[in-house]
This record gives structure tokens, sequence and C-alpha cells, in this order.
């Protein structure tokens, strides 16, 4: 029998009961076998999280038929499964919470909101509610017991696979009320695998599903076009306005600031002046709200100096692990595939998180998380609330 221990934070006791996060997809299912095979009791659990709207294709993690199949893979397993329905929570804390930020301008992380709302949250209730101690995902990322000075501390590191690494998704574990209690129970048995070993092996097992594909968008927004889901949604808060250039002079017009996020080309070439007066590639540099403007500059703009988290000396503490204390300095990630940057932290008079990179850092925007990493270590993270840009200029800077 093959041991998977090394992905177990506390002490290992056979038979011991868990409650395995079932998706229906191969990562998912590998994890639930590996458990199997490790000699848990395991209760396989899935949460139901979305309807699709009838003709619209559904994406992976959410859809009926992904239900089906992770109620095939447990009964390919030997293990019991239920389904919770959490459509309601679901929408009220990451799908209302993505319209907004959208709308506002802001682009946001709804996976790491998912998780620290919905997912992780339920999960622990409901392996209480089992009467399981420990709960299982499939997430490539690993949970280590350490002794810190004579204290055992439990620590969220990255996967091993760094191209399927999802600690940055897990991040506010470390920080959560009762986090230590919550990451000694936490097992993740793919955080030392490669995909193609997991893949490899959910055909080797002949698990249902296991030449599933992987999804590439939001389980929510199967069609990858988020400015429809948005506009369908808040229509109200949806209204044309200016696209101006570096020295404020407009080049067009767009539809919704909720269709542009930093750094994107696509929606630019059009505006009617552009190529008359740049000539260059022009990139969005920032949005604002307030005028409803989105402002258009060349590649150099994009680039940041420092970023300002939404970390006020109210609640500040739980996010991050509590070790950890500022001033310190850090590798910071500043989007999901972002590979991080070194950087300095501090807080400013008003006690908000002031990252300031070693060197600039291009399309750092307001919404996503920069998650601070010590080596591979996961600290903790805060939400980006503005930046300043590197190469000052009238507009490319998004002031605090």
């Amino acid at each position: 029998m093959i041991e998977y221990t090394r992905c177990v934070a506390g002490p290992l006791s056979t038979r011991e009961k868990v409650v395995v996060a079932m998706s229906g997809g191969v990562d998912s299912s590998v994890a639930a076998a590996r458990l199997v095979a490790s000699g848990f009791e395991v209760i396989g659990v899935t949460l139901h999280l979305w309807d699709y709207p009838e003709g619209q294709e559904p994406g992976r993690c959410c859809a009926p038929e992904d239900q089906h199949d992770a109620r095939n893979v447990a009964d390919h397993l030997g293990i019991p499964h239920y389904t919770f329905d959490r459509r309601e929570l679901f929408r009220d804390e990451v799908v209302q919470p993505f319209v907004d930020a959208y709308a506002a301008g802001e682009t946001p992380s709804p996976c790491v909101q998912c998780n620290r709302t919905v997912k992780m949250r339920e999960l622990f209730a409901i392996a209480d509610r089992l009467g399981a101690r420990r709960v299982a995902t499939g997430h490539y990322a690993r949970v280590e017991a350490r002794e810190d000075l004579g204290e055992r501390r439990t620590i969220l590191r990255r996967g091993v696979d760094r191209t399927k690494d999802q600690s940055y998704f897990l991040h506010t574990l470390v920080g959560m009320p009762g986090a230590e209690g919550l990451l000694s129970r936490l097992i993740m048995p793919l955080g030392d695998a490669m995909k193609a070993e997991v893949r490899a092996e959910a055909l080797a097992l002949a698990l249902p599903g296991a030449e599933k594909g992987e999804s590439q968008e939001l389980c929510f927004v199967s069609s990858g076009r988020y400015d429809e889901f948005v506009r369908e949604r808040v229509p109200d808060r949806v209204r044309p306005g200016p696209i101006v250039d570096e020295a404020g002079r407009a080049i067009g017009q767009h539809d919704g600031l909720h269709a542009y996020t930093i750094g994107q080309r696509k929606g630019l070439g059009s505006a009617p002046k552009a190529s008359v007066n740049h000539g260059r590639p022009l990139f969005v540099v920032g949005l604002d709200p307030e005028t409803n403007t989105v402002r258009a500059g060349g590649e150099d703009a994009l680039l940041a100096a420092t970023a300002t988290l939404h970390s006020g000396p109210d609640g500040a503490d739980e996010l991050f692990a509590p070790d950890v204390v500022f001033p310190r300095s850090a590798i910071v990630q500043v989007r999901a595939r972002h590979a991080g940057a070194e950087a300095s932290i501090d807080r400013d008079s008003a006690g908000q998180l002031v990252v300031r990179f070693d060197a600039p850092v291009r399309a750092v925007s307001p919404g996503q998380i920069a998650v601070f990493y010590d080596g591979d270590r996961v600290l903790g993270g805060a939400p980006i609330r503005s930046t300043r840009a590197a190469i000052a200029s009238s507009t490319s800077a998004s002031a605090p």
C-alpha cells in the first residue's frame, strides 16, 4: 500500500475519518484515491455552488454533471458521497462581490474569496457535523508541522509543481481565526505531486473522468466573457465614458469600466485617435471610477514602484500568520500567475501596508491580492488598494 503521510501536518491515525472535497475533476479524485490507499475512512463531499442558464455551456467544477462524476468516483473507490447545496452562499459571497468589483473598476480574485468564505469554511463545518477530524482537498499546496522555538506551528507552503501551485488562492488560511487548528486538520495529498503524475495515476486507477479536461475559466463564467456577465447583472452601473491618453486628451470612448483591467491592450486599438496620435502600442494604465475614465499609456506606465494594501489596523493581524511582523522583506505575488517579486513591506502613518518593490512590477491591479512568501512558505496577504507608478506622469499613477 502506498503511504502519503508526508502530506499530513499532524499525527496520523489510520482509519481516521476525513472529509475530502470532490469536484468530479482529476485532482480531487486522485486526492480521494490516495487517502483511501493510505487507510483513512474517507467521506466524499461536493458543494453545489452554481446553476447554469438553459443553453449555456457549463464550467468544469460547478456543473451538474460534475456532481454526478464525483459520485461515480466515490462509488468506484467504495466511499460514501454527499452533495451540499451552497448556491445562495456562493452567490452572496463570491459572485456578487465579483460583479461589484468589476463595476467599480477593480480586478477581483474570486477564487481567493471562494476558498475563504465558502469552500474551506463550509468543509470544516461539514466535517464537524460528520464527526471527521480531517479535511482534505485536491489543491497543489502543502501543510507542514514544525517546531519553532519550542512551539509547534503548522505552516502553508507552495506546491512542488510550481506550474500548478495553488497556495496563492489559499493564503487566507494562515491568518484566519483559529488558523493553527484549521491547518493542522488539513490534508493536501497532491502537494508533493506533479500534474503529469496525477493524471497518470488517475488513468492507472481507471477513475471515472480520468481523461477529463481542465477548466481555463471561472466556474461561473464558463464563456470567459466577464464583461457580458457583469453587464447582465448590473446594467444600471455600466455606462460609457472617455478613454484618455497620458496627457489627458480624449482618444476614444469605452462602453463601461467593467470591460477593462490594468495591462489590457484589447479595446484600445479601436480608439479613433489612438493610432493617429501615438503610433505605438497602448495599454490600460488606470481606471478612474469617479470620472468613469479609462486611462491609456505606453508600456512603461504599467510599471509600479509601490502598492498600498487594504490592511488598516482594524483586523490587520488576521491577514497574516501570527509570527509575521513588519517591517520585513518578502517575495510578493500580485496575481495568480505572477512569478513573485522581491519587496520590502512596512506600515504607513495610517496603518496601511505599503509594498515597495525592489524592481518595478508590471500591471499591478487594484482588487487583486498581494500574497507574501518567505521562500515557499505562505505568510499571508491583502487586497491591493492602489499603486504608484515607477515612472511619474500625469495619468500613469494611481495614487492612494
